[in-house]
């Protein structure tokens, strides 16, 4: 006990006289500090005192596919940054092949007395995935918050980039360079986001007067190794320019397009997706359209934060603009398209 009062102390800063006196029920201790005590509590790995469990800890589970992908480690320090200002504190639970689920971290978190759960990048955005635990925490009335699209059936707020501006602005952007075939790489059939990408893909092409034909758009997973691949598809295909659903799938397709000894941005055109850190720093620097994941992120916080206060807040899905940002990996579309040497 001794041990278990000192460790709290110094986490907090405080005495283990007012640990002792939070964790026994006494009066004469501030909000704040009672407040900032259970949460230290609840870090260290502590349980509560039977009389204190009953109340939410302030604690916020934020759930990631991985962290591999720069764009999630980004969206980790916003949402942590604002979590930290709201008075909370995140727990990370990142998912690894063969390692813990989105499920089992549900129950962990849930088994933390957690004050709610963000979720950036997931299960619900696809429709194949089971979705049996979302459907827990809607019962709970547990504060969710979604961080881009979701299948539509999921009770919870949404903050969303807006997939389909993304792609005008990528494949827009290819067009006022010359280029007439462009090829995708998006994510898997059942991804969300990626429907929302090819749907507005193709009516954009319509209305410019360009085909997209079946073999210019290539489905892969969130990964260099992936893009590559996609990248050989299409390099067979003869586009010019490729559209990508993020920085990695982009890096992927760069590679390709070299080992198969064509030029960046001279042979082919290349648009990445996020914005994510250093690829100012790529060679050649990578064209991409950037999330804004600063004030994304805050806007989820602000939607958990004033749910777990007792708020009302919309279901609907909050869309924030994207921005083109044109670097060296785009430039005008070749007289001749080149194929790959063999």
């Amino acid at each position: 006990m001794s041990r278990r009062l000192a460790e709290v102390a110094r986490k907090v800063g405080v005495s283990e006289a007012t640990v002792s006196r939070v964790l026994n029920g006494k009066p004469g201790v501030a909000e704040s500090t009672r407040e900032a005590v259970l949460t230290a509590l609840d870090v260290l790995g502590y349980e509560r005192p039977t009389k204190l469990r009953g109340e939410r800890a302030r604690l916020v589970g934020l759930v990631l596919p991985e962290l591999q992908n720069p764009i999630f480690p980004a969206f980790a320090e916003v949402v942590g940054g604002a979590l930290a200002q709201q008075g909370f504190t995140p727990v990370l639970c990142t998912q690894t092949a063969g390692g813990v689920s989105e499920a089992d971290y549900v129950e962990l978190l849930l088994g933390q007395q957690v004050s709610g759960i963000v979720f950036a990048g997931g299960h619900y955005a696809q429709r194949d995935a089971t979705h049996g635990h979302y459907e827990r925490l809607a019962g709970r009335n547990l504060p969710v918050v979604l961080i881009n699209a979701s299948i539509e059936e999921l009770p919870f707020p949404r903050v969303s980039c807006d997939d389909e501006v993304a792609i005008e602005q990528a494949i827009g952007h290819l067009a006022s360079l010359g280029h007439t075939r462009v090829g995708l790489v998006l994510g898997p059939v059942d991804h969300v986001p990626s429907e929302r990408k090819l749907r507005a893909a193709q009516a954009l092409m319509q209305r410019l007067g360009l085909e997209l034909g079946e073999g210019q758009v290539v489905r892969s997973a969130y990964s260099l190794e992936s893009g590559q691949a996609a990248g050989n598809r299409l390099l067979k295909e003869g586009v010019t320019g490729i559209v990508c659903a993020s920085d990695p799938l982009a890096l992927g397709v760069i590679r390709a397009a070299r080992r198969a000894g064509l030029r960046v941005p001279d042979d082919i055109s290349v648009v990445g997706y996020d914005d994510s850190a250093f690829m100012s720093c790529t060679e050649p620097p990578l064209t991409t359209v950037r999330q804004p994941i600063e004030p994304m992120g805050r806007a989820a916080i602000d939607l958990l934060v004033s749910q777990i206060h007792g708020g009302v807040v919309p279901q609907d899905e909050l869309l924030f603009e994207p921005e083109l940002v044109v670097r060296g990996s785009t430039g005008p579309a070749p007289a001749q398209p080149v194929t790959p040497a063999d």
